[in-house]
């Protein structure tokens, strides 16, 4: 229930309700033997007063008598998200991720029932296994199993959440059979990946707000993860710190290892040209530079500041449609950022010991993701 602005203190309130806490509309007559109320207007905008309680009454039975009349159903699997959703759990969580449990969360509460009302009206003390299993079909065999995948994480996650804090007794998503995925492990062709870097290297120097123009990082951010076989946020919080004498120190994320890349005049080239473009938008943006070398950032956005994901994304998917229409690209050679990493592993000359060396997994099983290349192997009778 929502609280409307700050009260004052009012003395005649009993002393054991907390006044900051207060639902909206909710009033206090201390008169007799003291009465809790609303207001609320009729159809034709007369006011009248409704009592609710009398001056025993609980905050939390105030909140409930105050949400029943607003219509809130605190049984209910929308209920049951918005708390989640409130909850500083969520708030921790990574912007993109906060974005992912809010599409599943509407994916969910707008399904349609056998009862005529949407799945976010219904009692989610109610739902059984059997009952998620068929959602989940459902949304799968409408030609989107990623899309129902990810709303079984989120449903399970969430009742879950929902478990530990007593709204629900028991969570019937755990268990329930997941959808499989279509696997996207693209592999760029050397020749489509060539074309788009020096693409995107023509289309950055162009000025900023020129038809056209990209962000000119992107030439840059491609090169590095390639050679040094990253994700897109790996290479874009490169510091100063990882520059060594000897290579390019690597900052893997998930449990991968780090390690060195060494100088190839490729790499150093790249490298080079992030930190010129930075130091030009630092020079035009009169910004101070950081002492630390780990607070220097290799690639900064136009403003100056460090690169978010997000702004990557963006750039990169306007880069890569632009790339279609003047047929850089074909539609069937489109691939993502993440794939430079795929190539990169691929293209790493070696066995297998070699190449998990190079990309920094620990389990080699990685490789499978990673590694598309064929091993050329001996005939039985060759020796």
């Amino acid at each position: 229930m929502k609280r409307g602005r700050k009260r004052k203190l009012n003395p005649a309130i009993p002393k054991h309700i907390d006044q900051s806490a207060l639902p909206r509309g909710a009033y206090y007559d201390a008169r007799g033997s003291g009465v809790w109320y609303t207001l609320y207007h009729d159809e034709t905008g007369k006011q009248h007063r409704k009592n609710l309680a009398g001056s025993k009454v609980t905050l939390s039975e105030l909140h409930r008598l105050m949400e029943e009349r607003s219509g809130t159903d605190r049984n209910s699997l929308a209920y049951l998200a918005e708390q989640y959703h409130k909850s500083q759990k969520f708030s921790s969580l990574a912007k993109k991720t906060q974005e992912s449990y809010c599409y599943s969360r509407d994916v969910l509460v707008a399904q349609p029932t056998k009862v005529g009302k949407p799945l976010g009206e219904l009692a989610v003390r109610k739902f059984s296994p059997s009952l998620v299993q068929r959602l989940i079909d459902k949304i799968a065999e409408d030609g989107t199993p990623s899309k129902a995948a990810h709303v079984l994480r989120y449903l399970r996650l969430l009742l879950q959440w929902g478990r530990n804090r007593g709204y629900v007794e028991t969570n019937p998503a755990q268990g329930i059979e997941a959808p499989k995925e279509r696997k996207q492990r693209r592999l760029p062709d050397p020749t489509a990946m060539a074309a788009l870097i020096q693409f995107a290297q023509q289309q950055g120097a162009l000025t900023r707000g020129m038809k056209g123009a990209c962000a000119p990082y992107l030439w840059y951010v491609m090169e590095i993860s390639y050679l040094c076989r990253l994700r897109g946020i790996e290479t874009v919080t490169l510091t100063d710190a990882n520059e060594l004498p000897e290579g390019v120190l690597t900052n893997r994320r998930k449990g991968s290892r780090d390690n060195i890349v060494r100088w190839t005049p490729r790499l150093r080239a790249a490298w080079e040209a992030a930190k010129r473009v930075r130091e030009e938008i630092w020079a035009k943006k009169k910004m101070p530079v950081p002492i630390l070398p780990e607070q220097r950032h290799i690639i900064v956005a136009a403003h100056g500041g460090t690169l978010q994901k997000s702004s990557l994304d963006t750039a990169w998917q306007r880069l890569v449609i632009q790339a279609i229409e003047k047929e850089v690209l074909l539609p069937q050679q489109r691939f993502g950022l993440h794939d430079f990493k795929r190539r990169g592993i691929t293209d790493t000359v070696g066995n297998r010991a070699d190449k998990q060396e190079a990309s920094g997994h620990r389990d080699a099983s990685m490789l499978d993701v990673y590694d598309l290349s064929l091993p050329v192997v001996n005939t039985p009778e060759e020796q």
